[in-house]
């Protein structure tokens, strides 16, 4: 798309992000916890979400146009400060890899991320990862980087997005960026969150986490999911999907199969190594699987993990006109061993289930091209809460 047009859109789709309807006529939306749904054995952090690793930083930044287009980015920044020359170590697991998740390889074979991690739709990515990209290489002290690894994870909106328009531009991911904050964070129908589905109601945007009590170590777990697809939906063992007659495999077989997919951003300020990162990120996927999913053949799952702890950060020194290259030198870390890790991973589990459920209690029904997906109904869901002892109000 020609500059032109692009900042034209991205015009048009700021005002009318401005106008779009008030959420007031809708039920009002409420978090797991307001119903009861608190998972697990361990406390959430203050703003029971990923900012509370310090130092995390997340923006939305959400697209609407017309009736047909539903999308946006949303921007995890796990430090203020520049990534490429302070890097945290990051791993990454795949539960099912039906996706595009840019950058994977390098993260994999290094073991670190050197960019902010964004989240979009499917035929967005690559436009994202090149305005990141921009981003970062005009940032001070970047005129001599001859090469970086922009990291954008994805999920299909294309049921209430216009995919094939790709409205993605670099404004867009300019705004998710630059209104990254580790304060509360925006749920549902935002940011990459603004078109998804989940378990054929309206997904999003969702965020937990967990603190370990200090005879643990003290440290936190936040989890950050764009939610997207589908499967049996059952909230802390409560069959809520089939108790209200929406759930994968119901009648016409070949209509619904639970595909779909979710992006899973977790951080944490315990000490860690890529290797025991990617144990981390495994146990994500297990926290997904407790609400309903069986990561069907058409679900791209994907966990990233990645620690703010200074201990192990991966300092990089600015390229230097005419410098000789510095000579080798060991990189001392302090990071937990194995036997620190249970507390982690159970963590982690508890946040992510959590995160799930927040993505679609938060979520407003959303209508594109005459049709409408509807946020879950949260009365309902309390009355079969009630009904299998989950929640007693």
């Amino acid at each position: 798309m020609p500059r032109r047009a692009a900042a034209a859109v991205a015009l048009v789709v700021t005002a009318l992000t401005a106008l779009a309807p008030p959420l007031g006529a809708q039920e009002t939306r409420v978090r797991a916890r307001e119903l009861g749904v608190a998972p697990g054995i361990f406390r959430p952090g203050p703003l029971n979400a990923i900012t509370d690793v310090a130092g995390v930083l997340v923006g939305h930044a959400t697209v609407i146009a017309g009736d047909s287009i539903h999308t946006g980015v949303t921007a995890i920044l796990p430090h203020a400060g520049n990534l490429f020359f302070d890097r945290v170590p990051a791993a990454i697991h795949v539960g099912n890899a039906f996706g595009k998740l840019v950058g994977a390889t390098q993260v994999r074979e290094l073991g670190e991320l050197e960019t902010p991690i964004l989240l979009t739709c499917t035929l967005c990515v690559w436009r994202a990862a090149d305005a990141l990209t921009a981003e970062l290489l005009a940032m001070p002290g970047m005129e001599r980087v001859g090469s970086i690894n922009p990291v954008v994870g994805e999920t299909n909106d294309g049921a209430l997005n216009a995919i094939r328009s790709r409205p993605i531009t670099p404004d867009v991911v300019h705004r998710a960026l630059t209104s990254a904050a580790g304060s509360a964070v925006a749920e549902g129908s935002v940011g990459a969150g603004a078109g998804t589905i989940a378990f054929e109601w309206k997904g999003g945007i969702g965020t937990s986490s967990r603190m370990l009590p200090r005879t643990l170590g003290g440290w936190v777990v936040g989890v950050l999911v764009q939610t997207n697809f589908g499967g049996v939906l059952q909230v802390m063992g409560a069959p809520v999907g089939r108790e209200l007659g929406r759930y994968a495999f119901k009648g016409d077989v070949e209509r619904e199969r639970g595909d779909g997919s979710i992006m899973i951003v977790v951080a944490t300020n315990a000490p860690l190594d890529d290797r025991n990162l990617e144990r981390l990120a495994a146990r994500a996927i297990m926290g997904l699987a407790r609400t309903g999913s069986s990561a069907s053949n058409g679900s791209g799952d994907y966990a990233i993990a990645f620690s703010t702890a200074e201990q192990v950060r991966r300092r990089v020194s600015p390229p230097v006109a005419g410098a000789a290259p510095a000579a080798p030198a060991p990189r001392a870390s302090q990071q937990l061993s194995n036997d620190d890790m249970s507390p982690l991973f159970e963590a982690v589990i508890e946040a992510t289930e959590e995160a799930i459920y927040d993505s679609m209690f938060m979520a407003t029904s959303v209508t594109s091209r005459g049709r409408t997906v509807p946020a879950i109904p949260l009365d309902s869901v309390r009355a079969v809460l009630r009904k299998y002892g989950i929640a007693k109000h």
